[in-house]
């Protein structure tokens, strides 16, 4: 090829189309050099191979911005997959909802998370997963507020396996749980990645109505500093069935009113953590006591400053009632738990 640039131009428009926009510099030989944008979407096409690979993407993009507690639904229609992930972390700004999807975006400007399915902070995650998807969005967020992302996937260009309803077996190894088989499928990605981070964050995997009826049970009701409700705090809020419904629709999961009637009424039960579902498919031997809570250890100031807080709140009943606190409340701490009692007698 000639120096002069006018062949340059040439050789651009005789690509044809917008092959020009994806080539910088032809090299000759059938060589060329590529554009920044197109290398990066066709990585972000390889870094992508099937919706598990989107799931795992999306669990770590929580795990990064601090969640404690990440929920995941999931449900397909023909070729269409729809998978929410809701999280309590720090949330997206509003006027980043869109540039988060853009090549080389990240908050992590001087971290890079290494894990065990490779190098997380390079800004081009959520850019993948937009790339390979029918859709992807941040359907809900704010700052302190948490975030629910919403991915569309379509199975004839991001693959899945067959069975995703099934959960995998696991054994337990000295002090923890591994997986010894099952389909690589979402079910399995959320409880390599919920066993794996089990000290950072928990993990919940489930339908639309499931996770819905989990947020309802897990969630905190209260509200940031900016007196706007969290993504699940305004679902736990929730009560009555239209709202509720309007509610989930608000944070990317779609249900119908009777569906939102059965989780308000209590017929949907909450889902446990994988991890704490998974120890409960052991032989009895083999399970460790392991609650929603984690491992929890006062010190002997704060456990005297909460035997006296609860005996003067404990007053309310003792009078009402004509009881008297006999000695001081016992504090009692196990697995997730907190257990107050108080010895009463017959007031004089």
């Amino acid at each position: 090829m000639a120096d002069d640039p006018s062949d340059l131009l040439g050789f651009v428009s005789s690509l044809g189309g917008g092959d020009g926009l994806r080539v910088e510099e032809n090299l000759g030989e059938g060589y060329v050099r590529l554009r920044v944008s197109e290398a990066e979407r066709r990585q972000a096409k390889h870094d992508i191979r099937c919706v598990e690979d989107v799931v795992i993407e999306l669990l770590r993009n929580a795990r990064d911005a601090g969640a404690r507690r990440i929920f995941v639904c999931t449900s397909r229609s023909g070729d269409l997959r729809t998978t929410v992930v809701i999280d309590d972390g720090t949330g997206v700004p509003d006027d980043m909802r869109e540039r988060i999807f853009e090549a080389r975006v990240t908050s992590k400007l001087d971290t890079v998370h290494m894990d065990q399915w490779g190098v997380h902070g390079r800004g081009m995650a959520l850019f993948s997963v937009r790339q390979n998807a029918v859709r992807a969005e941040v359907v809900d967020s704010g700052v302190g507020r948490g975030t629910a992302l919403r991915v569309v996937t379509n199975a004839n260009d991001v693959s899945e396996r067959a069975e995703q309803s099934k959960w995998p077996t696991v054994r337990r190894d000295g002090g923890s749980l591994s997986i010894v088989r099952g389909p690589h499928n979402i079910v399995r990605t959320c409880c390599e990645f919920g066993l794996a981070e089990r000290g950072t964050c928990r993990v919940y995997v489930g339908s639309p109505s499931e996770i819905v009826a989990t947020i309802r049970a897990r969630a905190k009701t209260g509200v940031p500093e900016s007196d706007s409700p969290t993504v699940t705090g305004r679902l736990a809020a929730a009560t009555d069935a239209l709202t509720l419904r309007e509610a989930a629709a608000d944070v990317g999961i779609e249900m119908s009113e009777r569906t939102a009637y059965r989780i308000v009424g209590g017929e949907i039960a909450p889902v446990r953590n994988v991890a704490l579902a998974l120890e409960a498919t052991l032989d009895p031997k083999e399970r460790h006591a392991d609650g929603e809570g984690a491992r929890i250890s006062l010190s002997k100031e704060d456990s005297a400053e909460l035997r006296a807080a609860m005996a003067r709140d404990f007053s309310l009943v003792t009078q009402r009632y004509y009881l008297e606190l006999v000695g001081e409340p016992e504090v009692r701490v196990s697995r997730g738990k907190v257990t107050v009692t108080f010895h009463v007698d017959e007031a004089d």
